[in-house]
């Protein structure tokens, strides 16, 4: 079992789960714990926005090889249970765990009084094996959700995929938009993220789009799109390169590699036309299509 938050799947995450999954080698079925809502949610410590939604996280799990996710519904009644009592009664009797995998920083039960001492204090008494894996650096600066969450807010995608092994990603089913991009020429692929999905800043990313298992060049609007509607809710709008095919209602994957320049209203529809032509042509070929991935995690 490797139990935390999992605000986010980051590289330090990646590093504690290659430990569990390497248990199947033991028999052992590898199992993430983590919360429903997270802790700060619960205590009013965060607006709710995640890295990643449940059922983005759920997917993550599911290609890496986890094969149970304990989602622990946290109220303020279960929060409150005494550590050893979440040990005894939830990790060794109800899921008969034989290995444990967290951070040192690791915290549960009763104001968070359950740390890494206690897990194995309390595992030479239950049988049940632990191990503590130290935060990773990177730049010298430890890796963290809130360090991915402060990349992303700011609009530094590259460096959020370095920190995540991954590029940021934004999931959902492609919807009815206004129509608009076929009135320029440019139809797009609209998504309408969950409200707990945190969002990049406003503005133009070039990015990618995972469709049947085949990897798209595109290029991504998020925001209101301010010159030509006064919808309050942000959409993600994606022009696909080279791309004619009908997906309203398919399930796609919208990768944002790199921030290209800030949402901005236009003088009139001719103006955002010429715009959108210049994003177009700057973002063509941009991270190659296939192989990108790749070559971000070489460089960490």
């Amino acid at each position: 079992m490797a139990i935390g938050k999992f605000a986010g799947l980051h590289i330090g995450h990646r590093e504690l789960l290659s430990h569990v999954l390497a248990q199947k080698n033991r028999g052992l079925a590898p199992c993430v714990f983590t919360f429903s809502p997270s802790p700060a949610v619960l205590f009013g410590l965060s607006d709710g926005r995640e890295l990643m939604t449940k059922r983005e996280k759920r997917r993550a799990f599911e290609e890496m090889g986890v094969e149970f996710l304990i989602e622990f519904p946290l109220t303020r009644e279960s929060a409150a249970m005494a550590p050893e009592d979440f040990v005894e009664r939830i990790l060794v009797k109800r899921m008969r765990t034989r290995y444990v995998a967290a951070g040192e920083d690791v915290s549960f039960g009763r104001r968070g009084a359950g740390d890494a001492a206690l897990l194995r204090r309390l595992g030479e008494r239950y049988g049940y094996k632990v191990q503590t894996i130290e935060k990773l650096k990177l730049h010298g600066q430890e890796v963290s959700s809130t360090y991915v969450r402060s990349q992303v807010e700011a609009g530094h995608m590259e460096e959020a995929a370095q920190l995540m092994g991954d590029f940021y990603t934004i999931s959902g089913r492609v919807c009815h938009g206004a129509g608009l991009g076929h009135v320029l020429g440019m139809p797009t692929a609209n998504l309408q993220p969950a409200e707990d999905k945190l969002l990049p800043p406003f503005g133009v990313y070039f990015s990618r789009v995972l469709f049947r298992d085949c990897w798209y060049a595109s290029i991504s609007n998020i925001g209101c799109k301010p010159t030509v509607t006064d919808q309050g809710r942000p959409g993600v709008e994606t022009y696909i390169y080279d791309f004619d095919e009908m997906i309203y209602g398919a399930g796609i994957e919208v990768q944002l590699l790199s921030f290209h320049r800030p949402e901005q209203r236009f003088s009139s529809v001719d103006a955002l036309k010429e715009q959108l032509r210049e994003d177009l042509a700057a973002g063509r070929g941009y991270g190659c299509g296939h192989g990108l991935k790749g070559a971000v995690l070489e460089k960490i």
